[in-house]
């Protein structure tokens, strides 16, 4: 990946290059910032820079042995951990286990989100983590001499998802690394970092990309028209990760909007059976798909609730959305947003630690019909 390849954020990418060229690499920093703007591939496209042997005033050089190395995200200074899940059967510990998947995937997609990868690797009901065994290889490895490069260059990404005792044993190794060691954290929920961890880094604002950077990318990228693209750019609002879910209309999404809208009609029929069977399944898929589920249900609530002020352009629905936009809208108003954001926002949470998925959802309904009654 190149800064070239990065939909807009020229601000950032122009600080980044001007930082290498005057000499100012910091130890570590903190990309953070929303979903699908192109932080992963920032950080990659700032490591390949570091170490490109001929870099020019904009981009790598993309001629040089380390550039032919980044190609294949195969530098031997380049280093990945990533949130992932244990498999003992298949001998697969450790962010490194996984290196052949990780390294197709990116190849495959530069903007993605956690549940994609959880769902190429086949996850199955785990949530993805850095664990702790994680720790001994990252200090294992930027411990070693550096192979070639100028910098030994440790990209974590989501380091929100660390163990804690992963993150602990991080600590001395960010704050002091081994000279000319570089690490890139990406997060998408910084205030999940631990704050020892946020005091060791250089902390980087990554904004959402711009309407029009988005538009025009959409264009080019999938041949729509002007009005089309348009529309996707407003209801991805900023991610191009939404923006292409938008456009494939994934099989996740999809399954979001099914499930929900079957917990809609349950919840407004007030048939305990009918509500009983919606909890049940929601308790049988998957912990990340669970997760993600409850954002995408509090993102429908928001949305509904403002689709009641008549401003289209503050709305961020699209077209199947919108049409349970104008079945529910008049269910979520001012006396329940609230509520519903705490209780299914307390779900998350509960889900998060491992709670009991039936009791839960099945609470979460049974809420829900009584909110919006």
């Amino acid at each position: 990946m190149y800064f070239k390849d990065i939909i807009g954020l020229n601000e950032i990418k122009k600080h980044l290059i001007d930082s290498v060229q005057k000499g100012f690499v910091p130890h570590a920093r903190m990309l953070y910032g929303a979903e699908g703007v192109g932080k992963l591939p920032l950080a990659i496209a700032y490591a390949r820079y570091l170490n490109c042997i001929n870099p020019g005033e904009h981009d790598s050089c993309g001629k040089c042995s380390s550039c032919s190395k980044f190609d294949k995200l195969a530098h031997p200074d380049l280093h990945f951990a990533f949130p992932m899940v244990q498999k003992r059967a298949e001998k697969k510990m450790v962010c490194d286990d996984y290196l052949p998947e990780w390294r197709t995937f990116l190849s495959e997609n530069k903007y993605f989100n956690l549940s994609q990868w959880l769902q190429y690797i086949d996850a199955k009901n785990s949530q993805g983590l850095i664990y702790a065994q994680e720790s001994e290889e990252i200090v294992r490895k930027l411990n070693l001499k550096g192979y070639e490069a100028k910098y030994k260059i440790m990209i974590v990404w989501l380091p929100e998802k660390m163990n804690l005792e992963c993150a602990n044993k991080l600590l001395k190794l960010i704050e002091e690394p081994p000279v000319l060691t570089v690490f890139l954290l990406i997060s998408e929920d910084i205030k999940k970092v631990i704050p020892t961890i946020q005091s060791r880094c250089q902390p980087i604002f990554i904004r959402s990309i711009e309407s029009s950077e988005m538009i025009a990318a959409l264009r080019n990228n999938y041949s729509l028209t002007q009005s089309d693209a348009h529309s996707v750019a407003h209801i991805a609002n900023g991610s191009y990760t939404k923006a292409i879910e938008n456009i494939e209309s994934s099989d996740e999404s999809r399954l979001l909007l099914n499930l929900f809208n079957r917990m809609m009609s349950a919840s407004y029929s007030k048939k305990i059976k009918k509500i009983k069977e919606v909890s049940d399944e929601l308790s049988k898929i998957g912990r990340e798909i669970q997760k993600s589920f409850l954002i995408y249900s509090l993102r429908m609530f928001r949305e509904f609730f403002m689709n009641n002020f008549n401003v289209p352009e503050l709305v961020y629905l699209n077209t199947d959305e919108a049409q349970l936009g104008h079945q529910y809208s008049v269910a979520i108003h001012e006396n329940n947003i609230e509520i519903l954001e705490k209780e299914f926002s307390l779900a998350y949470k509960q889900i998060e630690q491992n709670g009991n998925a039936r009791i839960i959802f099945l609470d979460l309904c049974l809420k829900l019909t009584m909110l919006i009654k």
